[in-house]
C-alpha cells in the first residue's frame, strides 16, 4: 500500500512540475508571440509550411522576407519553440556585437553526434569556444595559409578540367563540381591527406559528408523527429549512424597514422634528420615549401597536453564541416602568388557580390542567454534568434536593386556610408577566424588562377 501510495505521489509531482514549467514556458513566450510571422498552427506551428527540398526552403523564407519587411520575423517550430529571425543590420549587430549571446542555438545540437564540440564547432558552448579559439586561431596566420596556395592552384586546375569538358555543351550545373573542389582543397588544408573528391565521385566520404548534411538539415526543420529515441528507429535515423561511421572512420584513420608516424620519427632521430634534409632539398629544387596541416598543428598541442585526442578529433571534423593527383608546381610556371591577390583588387570585390548574393551560409542561430529588445520586441533569455544574410544581403532598403550582380557595389567609395552589419559572409563577427582566412585565399585563389588561363 505505501508503495503504491508513494507511486501516485510521485506521479503527481511529475504533473504539476510539467504543467507549471510548460505554463512558466509559455508566459515567457507571451511576448514572442507579438513578434509578426506566418501564421502558426496550434500544434504543428509553421512546420509543416517548410518545405523538403532547400531551394524551395529558401524561397520561402525570402518571400516571408519580403512580406515581413520590418527586419525581424517568427517561426514556431512546433507549439513551444520560438524561431526569430532577423535580417535588419541594426538588429544583426545587436547580436552578434554582444559578447553575451554566443551561445550557439539548441537546433545546431543535431551535428553534436558528428562534429563534437569543438571550439570552430558552430554548438560549442561559449567557455570551450574561447578556451580553444586561443588555442588553434594564431596557427591560422595569413603567412601559415600562404603555404597552401599551391594546393588551391592544383585543385583548381582540376575543377578547370571538369568544367572544360561540360563548357562546350551549353549550360550546366556548376554545383557538384565546385563542391567536391571545396572538399579536396579542405581535406588536403586540415589533414593533408585528399578524399579524390573530384577524381571520384562515388567516394564514401565524399558522398557520406554530403548525405550526413541533407539529413541533418531535414531533422532540423522536422519537430517530430527531434527526440533521439524516435529519430534513430527511422530510415533516415539509420542511415545517419552509417553515414557516421564513414566519417568518423575516416578521420580517426588519418589522425591515428600521423600519430604512428610522428611517434616513429622521435624514437628515430637519425630518420627524422634524413627526412628533414630531403624535405630541404626539395624545398630548394623545386621550390616548394613544407606546409603544416591543420592537423599536425593540433598534434602539436596534442603532445603538449593542451587538446585531447577526442578534442582533435572533433576540431578536424568541424573544420571538414565548415569548409566543403595534382600537378606539380614547376611544371606551372604561372603559379598565383600572394602578392598576385593583393593586385585583384576587383576580384575581392566580385566574390564578396556573389557572396551578398549568395551567402555560403544562408542563415546561423544564437540562443539569448538574457532577455533581449529586439526592435521594440522581447525574445526572452532562451530565445533562438537566427541572423538570415539571404534575407539581409537582399534588403533594398540597404541594397539598391538587390538582384543585380554589381561588384561596384563593394569599392571602397561605395562601402564607407553602409551600416557594417548589413554585411555578413561568415559565421564569425570578426574577420580573423580562420575559417573566413582560408576561405578568403582560396575564393581569391581559384577564381584568380582561373582568369590568368584566359
Amino acid at each position: 500500500m505505501f508503495l503504491v501510495v508513494a507511486a501516485v505521489s510521485s506521479l503527481l509531482a511529475a504533473i504539476v512540475f510539467v504543467t507549471i514549467s510548460l505554463l512558466a514556458k509559455h508566459h515567457a513566450l507571451a511576448s514572442t508571440r507579438k513578434i509578426p510571422g506566418p501564421r502558426p498552427n496550434i500544434i504543428s506551428g509553421n512546420a509543416l509550411q517548410l518545405p523538403s527540398l532547400p531551394n524551395d526552403l529558401l524561397k520561402l523564407i525570402l518571400q516571408w522576407g519580403r512580406q515581413f519587411h520590418g527586419g525581424i520575423l517568427c517561426l514556431w517550430l512546433g507549439p513551444m519553440y520560438p524561431l526569430v529571425l532577423i535580417y535588419k543590420p541594426e538588429l544583426v549587430e545587436i547580436i552578434l556585437h554582444s559578447s553575451k549571446h554566443m551561445t550557439k542555438s539548441s537546433d545546431y545540437w543535431f551535428l553534436h553526434p558528428w562534429l563534437g564540440t569543438g571550439k570552430t564547432s558552430c554548438f560549442s558552448d561559449g567557455s570551450k569556444w574561447k578556451t580553444r579559439r586561443r588555442l588553434i586561431t594564431p596557427t591560422f596566420h595569413f603567412k601559415i595559409l600562404n603555404n597552401f596556395i599551391q594546393v588551391f592552384e592544383e585543385q583548381a586546375a582540376i575543377l578547370v578540367t571538369h568544367l572544360e569538358k561540360h563548357a562546350k555543351k551549353g549550360p550546366f550545373n556548376v554545383m557538384p563540381y565546385i563542391t567536391h573542389c571545396a572538399l579536396d582543397i579542405i581535406c588536403i588544408s586540415s589533414m593533408d591527406s585528399s578524399p579524390n573528391a573530384q577524381g571520384d565521385a562515388n567516394s564514401p566520404y565524399v558522398n557520406a559528408v554530403l548525405r550526413m548534411t541533407e539529413l541533418i538539415q531535414m531533422r532540423q526543420r522536422s519537430p517530430w523527429l527531434w527526440p533521439d529515441i524516435v529519430y534513430y528507429l527511422t530510415p533516415s535515423g539509420r542511415e545517419h549512424n552509417q553515414c557516421l561511421k564513414i566519417l568518423h572512420g575516416f578521420t580517426n584513420k588519418v589522425i591515428d597514422e600521423r600519430i604512428a608516424d610522428r611517434a616513429a620519427k622521435k624514437n628515430n632521430p637519425q630518420a627524422e634528420e634524413k627526412e628533414e634534409e630531403e624535405e630541404e632539398k626539395e624545398e630548394h629544387e623545386f621550390k616548394r615549401k613544407k606546409r603544416l596541416a591543420f592537423l599536425d598543428l593540433l598534434l602539436e598541442a596534442y603532445d603538449n597536453g593542451e587538446i585531447s585526442r577526442e578534442g582533435v578529433r572533433e576540431e578536424v571534423d568541424t573544420f571538414m564541416f565548415e569548409g566543403h593527383d595534382t600537378t606539380a608546381a614547376e611544371q606551372r610556371p604561372d603559379t598565383m602568388a600572394v602578392e598576385d591577390l593583393k593586385e585583384l583588387r576587383y576580384l575581392e570585390c566580385v566574390v564578396k557580390e556573389a557572396l551578398r548574393m549568395f551567402p555560403s551560409v544562408p542563415f546561423f542561430a544564437r540562443m539569448t542567454t538574457e532577455d533581449c529588445q529586439l526592435d521594440g520586441y522581447l525574445a526572452p533569455k532562451g530565445t533562438a534568434v537566427t541572423v538570415s544574410p539571404v534575407i539581409l544581403h537582399r534588403n533594398p532598403d540597404v541594397w539598391p536593386a538587390p538582384l543585380e550582380f554589381n561588384p561596384d557595389r563593394f569599392l571602397p567609395e561605395n562601402s564607407q556610408r553602409r551600416h557594417p552589419y548589413a554585411y555578413v559572409s561568415f559565421l564569425s563577427r570578426t574577420k580573423e577566424l580562420y575559417r573566413s582566412a582560408i576561405c578568403y585565399v582560396r575564393r581569391e585563389t581559384c577564381p584568380g588562377s582561373r582568369i590568368a588561363q584566359f
